[in-house]
């Protein structure tokens, strides 16, 4: 399913610029086709970064309860939005457990 237009509270990821690859969460649609996007660790919400439309690819996933905070006019915090795009910046690598799961007694 490809996504057209943007919404608050939806994935995108970045296609140019030295930031080519990185996921961003969608916190503002501004007229001219910018969208200001965050990704809670290097751009934080307080500065969020302006991206052409253009320069993204939209996800058909949303992080829903950050999109309904931002709906109500609740507070967001960058932790909230690091932990909704960390497996998708930094996925596990292949054979990776977390725990003790691979000890052996």
């Amino acid at each position: 399913m490809k996504v057209t237009s943007p919404a608050v509270g939806g994935i995108c990821q970045s296609k140019q610029g030295r930031d080519k690859g990185r996921y961003y969460l969608i916190v503002g649609i501004e007229q001219g086709g910018l969208i200001a996007v965050t990704d809670g660790n290097f751009k934080k919400l307080a500065t969020p970064k302006k991206k052409n439309i253009k320069h993204l690819r939209l996800l058909p996933d949303k992080a829903e309860t950050i999109a309904l905070k931002f709906v109500k006019g609740k507070q967001v915090f960058d932790t909230e939005i690091y932990s909704a795009l960390k497996n998708y910046n930094y996925p596990k690598p292949d054979g990776e457990t977390v725990g003790n799961e691979n000890k052996q007694a």
